[in-house]
C-alpha cells in the first residue's frame, strides 16, 4: 500500500526504527509493522500524530503527490475511462494484491502477464 511504503520511507529518512516510531505515536512495533506492510489501519487519532512526527501532509502520506497544473487561465486534467477506474477500484478490494502491485508495479504486472499466457 502506497501509506505503509510512505511510512517506511519517511521513517527511515529520519533514522528511526520501528520501535522509536510506535513510542512516538503510543502503539507498539507490531503495529507500525502493520501500518507499513499494510495488514494495520491506523486510526484517525494515529494517523494525525503520525503524519506529526513524520513531518508529512495527509495528501503525502496518502499519496496524492500528483497535482492539478493550473497554467494562466487554463486547467490540465487527467481523464481515466470507466474499465480502468473499476480495475482500480476492485483491485484496492485486494489488500496484499494491491500492495505487492504497488511495491513494485512493473515487475507485478510482467509476472501476472506471463501467468495469463
Amino acid at each position: 500500500m502506497v501509506i505503509g511504503s510512505k511510512i517506511k520511507e519517511k521513517r527511515l529518512q529520519l533514522g528511526m526504527s520501528q520501535e522509536e516510531l510506535g513510542q512516538k505515536m503510543g502503539v507498539s512495533k507490531v503495529s507500525i509493522c502493520g501500518y507499513e506492510r499494510g495488514t494495520r489501519t491506523p486510526t484517525i487519532e494515529n494517523f494525525v500524530d503520525m503524519i506529526r512526527i513524520l513531518d508529512l501532509t495527509p495528501d503525502e502520506l496518502l499519496g496524492r503527490e500528483v497535482k492539478v497544473i493550473n497554467d494562466k487561465e487554463e486547467v490540465y486534467s487527467a481523464y481515466v475511462s470507466k474499465i480502468d477506474l473499476q480495475i482500480l477500484k476492485e483491485l484496492k478490494t485486494h489488500g496484499k494484491l494491491y500492495n505487492k502491485i504497488a511495491s513494485d508495479p512493473k515487475r507485478t504486472i510482467e509476472l501476472i502477464d506471463r501467468l495469463c499466457k
